[in-house]
Order: C-alpha cells, then structure tokens, then sequence
C-alpha cells in the first residue's frame, strides 16, 4: 500500500496542511489522471478521505487529501470554524497545488471528490472553476442550508425564520465575548455522551462513526464555533450545480440517509452529463468507511471522465 506524503499549500492566508497518494506500483496506467479529496464537516483528511485516497492510489491515480483551514492540521484561528468561503477555496488552492506537480500530475486532468458538506464545497468550487474536470461526491449536504432549516432533514430544507435569528443571535454573542477576552471552548455539534432515544437520528449516526473506533480521530473533535453561523447563513452550495455542465458529475447518496434531498435537488438542477447514484440501504455515514459500492464507482467514474 502506498505510504503518503505530507505537503502543504497556501489558501487564502492561511497554510493547509495535507497527503499526497501516489499511483500504487503495477497499478492502471491514469497517464497523470489526480483527485482531490475534500473531507466532510468535523472531520480530518485521515478519516473517510484517506479511505478514498487509497482506493484511488490503488487504481492508478494522484490522490490528494487536505485537512481544511482552521482544522486539522492546518492553520487557522479559531480552530474548528466552519467558513464555506475559506472551504472553497481549500479545494480551488489544493487544485493548483497538483498542477506544480510537473512530469506527475497532468493539470488537464484534475478531479475533485467531496464528502458530506464537502459534497456541497466541491460543487461550488466546481462551479466556478474550469481546471476541475469531474465532480464526485459522496453524501453532499449544504451547509447553508442546513442553518437556515435548523437540520439537514428534508422537512428543515426551507428557511425557518426564528431558526436563523437563533443561529445569528448565537454567533453575535460569541463575537461578543471573543472580544471582551472571554476564553471559550466551542460546544460539540456531536457528543455520544449525551445521547439519549430522543437525539436526532442523524447526529446518532455521525456519532457512531466519528465517535467510535470506526472513524476516531483525536484531531477530529466536532467543536464547532457558533460563528461558524453566521459564514454559512447566506451560503448555498447548489444554486449554480448548471455551471458544471458540460464536466461529467456523480452524486452518490445512501436511500435511508436524512440528507438524501440534497443530492436529489442539486442532480435535478445540474445539467447533463450527470448520475444520482443511489445506495440501497444505506445511511449518510456508510459510504464514509464502506467502500465496497462507492469505491469501484467513483474509480470507474473518474476514469473515464479524467483519462
């Protein structure tokens, strides 16, 4: 298996720390074909983007797995702030770090993958930049959308009015006693600890995975700052999915996962080529370490659309 290299890249102002997985010796021939990988919200590129990387090492191509600003091991204070802006441009910046890569990486082709939030991060970025010349994803959700619904269920997809007044009310507070000098520990979006029959059935799930053995990281501790809310509110990953057009996307989503509604309405507004890759029985998380229906997809897709 290969053993990844660690490299870094600038973003914006700040240093984003990440892996570079090289073609496994013997394997497919990609003549230079590479994959970002952009992992999910709260987690860190040595967990389900790691996963990926390895499958996509195995098959033949550059993989590159980044740990996004303010998390990780990358720069950035407060730690764990969740800025969709800084997010995108993690992928666009981890794009231009490949096409450096002279005699390795061929820069006309370049592929992104992203997960959970990622998912919505990457199609943004795809959107706007034409260097990206396929889009995957793998349980996409919207953050922004999430915040204004209050949930990422599909009966929290519209905007609820006192939901966002929460959500800003909690971020100005926290600007607040940040500037008074006031030192605060960001609460935990997922905590197994306090779980109980009444939990959301999504944070049940994340928690089995990132707060488990399964998907355990020390750096991976899901504190997010409030004033994370108040970067995401006004953020929508999907209202432009036609501008990927005429690069090839494929959404992949589990059929019992509360997130499924976002692949569904961002495939619908994506113009062809495009798929919705439905996983039967699966829930948001699965895919995140069960690689055994998505892995053989996604190299299946990004070779024939990068090589």
């Amino acid at each position: 298996m290969t053993t990844p290299t660690k490299v870094y890249f600038p973003a914006f102002s700040l240093k984003i720390c990440a892996e570079l997985y090289a073609p496994a010796d013997g394997a497919t021939d990609r003549q230079g074909a590479a994959i970002v990988i952009s992992h999910p919200m709260t987690g860190v590129k040595e967990q389900t983007a790691a996963n990926y990387a390895r499958v996509f090492s195995q098959a033949g191509f550059y993989a590159l797995a980044f740990d996004a600003g303010y998390q990780g091991e990358s720069t950035g204070q407060p730690r764990g702030l969740e800025d969709p802006h800084q997010r995108v441009e993690d992928v666009k910046a981890a794009v231009s770090y490949l096409t450096i890569l002279k005699g390795k990486v061929d820069p006309e082709r370049i592929g992104v993958l992203g997960i959970c939030a990622s998912g919505g991060y990457t199609s943004y970025a795809t959107q706007s930049d034409s260097r990206i010349k396929a889009l995957g994803t793998v349980s996409a959700a919207c953050v922004g959308r999430m915040t204004r619904g209050g949930s990422v269920h599909r009966e929290n997809s519209q905007e609820n009015p006192e939901v966002i007044a929460a959500a800003l009310g909690a971020a100005a507070q926290w600007r607040n006693r940040v500037a008074n000098n006031e030192h605060l520990q960001p609460p935990k979006m997922i905590d197994i600890t306090t779980m109980s029959d009444d939990t959301d059935s999504f944070l049940k799930d994340a928690a089995d995975y990132y707060q488990t053995p399964r998907g355990h990281h020390d750096r991976s501790d899901q504190r997010i700052p409030p004033v994370s809310s108040d970067l995401m509110i006004s953020y929508d990953s999907f209202n432009f999915q036609h501008l990927i057009s005429p690069r090839p996307l494929l959404m992949i989503h589990g059929s019992e996962a509360q997130t499924l509604h976002y692949s569904e309405t961002a495939v619908k507004a994506a113009k062809d080529p495009k798929e919705l890759f439905i996983l039967k029985g699966k829930n948001h998380v699965d895919p995140y370490d069960d690689l055994s229906d998505t892995g053989p997809k996604l190299v299946d897709f990004f070779g024939k659309s990068l090589t």
